[in-house]
Order: C-alpha cells, then structure tokens, then sequence
C-alpha cells in the first residue's frame, strides 16, 4: 500500500491534483465554522433530533446546518437543480436534442442547472428563514433577507469550488464535497462509541458486534455497486471500398443498482416531512400522525422499504431508456446474438433491467433500514452508519480511486490498485 502511494505521489500531474483536492477540503470545512450573521445557534441545535428532516440535510451538510453556517443548506440545491434537469431532459424536446449534441449541449444543459441551483437555493434559503423566524435575533424583512442571501451565496460558492475540484482535482468535485461532509462527522461517531464502551453501556461483544456489520455492510456495497449484468452484443462486419469494418464483440454493462443512492433520497424525504412540519405546528392530532412517521416505527420502516422499491423502478425507468438503446444498436449495426434488432431486442433489455432493478431495490431498501436493526442489536445510539451515508461514502471512493488508477496507468505500467 506504501508503495501503491509513493508511485502515486511521483507523478507532478496527479500530486498537484491531489494537493490542490485537499485545500479545497479545507476551505469548505472551514466554511461550515463561519455563522450566519444574526441568528442564534443555540435554538438552531434544539431542532437537531433524530428522525426529521434537519438531521438529513445535517448529514449531506457535514455539520454545517446544525450549527446554522454560511454553508448550511450545503451543496443539496444543486442535487435537487440536477435530478430536475435529467427528469426533464426526458420530457422536454430542446433539453433532449441539448443532451445528444455533445460538449456543447451538455454546456448549455450545466447552464441552466447553475441558474437552476441559485433560484432553489434562494427559494429554501427563504423558507429555511422563514420557518426559523423564532431563531433569529432581531427578525424582520431585512434579517430575513440576509439570511437567504448568505446561504443562497453560501450554496453558489460551494457550487463553484465543486467545478473547480473536479475540473483542476482529482475525482467529482460535487460527489467529493458531499463525501467530505459525511466523512467529517466520522470522529464525532467513534467519540459517541467510544463513550459507550467507557461507560460500560456497550461491552466488547456488542462493539464487536458493530464492527463486524459494518464491515459486512461496507463489503456488501461495494459488491452491489460494481456489480452488472454484461449483455453481448456482436456488430455486423460491412465493407466501405477496400477496408472491413465492424465484425467485433462487445458488451453493454448494466449496472445492478442503477439508480444510484436518489431513491433512499427520495423517500427519506418523503417520510421526514410529517415530522418535519408537526415541530412548527402545536396542535396535538398534527403530532400524533407524526409519531406515527417517527424513525424507526414499523409503520415507517415498512413504507421506508416500499417507498425505495417504488422510487427504484420511477428512476430507472426515467433515466434509462431502452428503445433508444436498442435503436442505437440497430443503427450502428449491432446486435444481440439470438435477438432481431429494434423491438425484440428493446424488449428483452426491459425484461432484464426489470429483474436486475429488482435485486437493486431489495438492496437498497436492505441497506436503508438496517441501521435501525443495528441499534436494536448493539444499543449503540448517535451513531449514523448505512444508508445514504454509506452508498455515497463507498460510490464516491470508488469513483475517485478508478480516476486515480486511470491516470497512474498513463504514466506507469503499474497503477495504483493491484
């Protein structure tokens, strides 16, 4: 491993990427300590329990939210601008056109995306303030207005520095200041267990117990995650004047869990809202309903699951379509051994992705409510670990390490990973 590093930090090109990574780090965490000018955090921190909608975003924010900094709303507008712009670019026609006409439509599409991100910020920036009137020292149209200003510049500068990462850094700027904020919160966990075993709360077995969870968990992502069903595809050899072209075989990787971490996303949010909204609202039906949506309740846990299954198969089944594929296929000449090109083939892509999106969901949904189970098993409370958190953590990395063994490997015939 040593050695892995050293042929890694020899290389100018990729040290200076790595370098100028690390410094981006610091700046975005050194963000999150700066408040936001005329609000008390003391009332921000009381709102920070678990099982709503605040400790979701607390998570992607690493901690920036509960401390209610110029970084609070993190780098989520711009997560919500994105998954808009790919769900339109399905249904609205320039937006597809935009998307297959190469660099220059995907410079139009991150456009509108930019545009996109600074009107949510502005929009949940305003809401946020609204909804924390009570936390604001002298409240008014003008505190209001400030406040939604700062985390709205707060948002757009986190925005910047993502594109500067994954533009002049190493990896995806986006995924990696997410992954920096989760990871963050990394020494505050191991300090929570630490306490507990100090304490003698938990004994041996039981945070041996955790250890070993989340080591299978960890083992057990990176499986599904690069786990794919390869479908062959043969192109047909046609002959242009004197030379042949085509004849070779190929593959089509289609990924098990294609939908990425969005439906744990999705249907976190969905079922954090009630709660969410029951701790503005001081009437006591409002509050029983909310109980029942309470973390780690059956009633949530059951939809929790459902809830993914559904989300799983709508975002797949939006973002990745298989008639185009299949036409692709037939223009280019290829085919799938055994199948006709055009429908048959689009039909039997369906059936598979189908079954694969299947096993997909099912983790997911396994993967979201197992920290639940670990709590009950181990006792160990305060400790986020799973889910959102995970997926992000382990789908980043991998990203990140392939980028840095594709780079090695132009330099070296030995890369970074053996």
């Amino acid at each position: 491993m040593l050695a892995a590093l050293s042929n890694v930090f020899q290389i100018p090109e990729l040290r200076q990427k790595i370098v100028f990574t690390l410094i981006m780090f610091l700046v975005f965490r050194a963000g999150t300590h700066i408040p936001v000018p005329g609000v008390d955090a003391a009332v921000i921190e009381e709102l920070f329990t678990s099982g709503n909608l605040f400790g979701l975003l607390d998570l992607f924010a690493g901690g920036a939210l509960s401390k209610f900094s110029i970084f609070a709303m993190s780098i989520t507008p711009y997560i919500n601008a994105s998954i808009i712009m790919q769900l339109l670019t399905v249904v609205v026609p320039t937006f597809e056109r935009w998307s297959k006409e190469g660099q220059e439509g995907r410079k139009k599409l991150t456009q509108i995306t930019r545009y996109g991100t600074v009107v949510l910020g502005f929009m949940q920036a305003l809401g946020m303030a609204l909804g924390l009137k009570h936390a604001i020292i002298n409240p008014g149209i003008g505190s209001i207005l400030l406040i939604a200003l700062t985390l709205t510049a707060g948002t757009t500068f986190l925005m910047w520095l993502g594109e500067q990462i994954t533009e002049k850094g190493i990896g995806n700027g986006i995924s990696l200041i997410i992954f920096a904020g989760i990871v963050s919160r990394l020494p505050d966990g191991i300090y929570v267990i630490y306490q507990y075993f100090e304490a003698g709360t938990v004994g041996l077995f039981k945070l041996l117990l955790f250890l070993t969870i989340a080591i299978a968990m960890i083992v057990l992502v990176i499986a599904i995650q690069q786990g794919q069903r390869r479908i062959p595809v043969q192109y047909a050899k046609r002959v242009v004047g004197r030379k042949m072209y085509g004849g070779h075989s190929t593959h089509i990787p289609l990924k098990v869990n294609q939908a990425g971490v969005i439906p744990i996303i999705f249907a976190s949010s969905v079922l954090m809202f009630p709660v969410t909204i029951a701790q503005f609202i001081d009437v006591e039906w409002v509050k029983t309903v909310a109980g029942w949506f309470a973390w780690g309740t059956p009633l949530q846990t059951t939809l929790y699951a459902l809830l993914i299954l559904f989300f799983t198969y709508f975002y797949t089944a939006v973002t990745f379509n298989v008639s185009d594929m299949a036409e692709n296929m037939k223009k280019h000449g290829g085919f799938i051994p055994g199948l006709r090109p055009g429908k048959p083939t689009a039909d039997y892509l369906d059936r598979v992705m189908t079954r694969i999106t299947l096993a997909g969901s099912l983790f997911l949904a396994l993967i979201a409510i197992l920290p639940n189970f670990v709590v009950w098993a181990t006792d160990i409370q305060g400790v986020y670990f799973g889910g959102t958190a995970l997926l992000i953590v382990v789908g980043v990395a991998l990203d990140t390490m392939k980028q840095i063994e594709s780079l090695v490997l132009m330099r070296h015939y030995q890369g970074f990973m053996k």
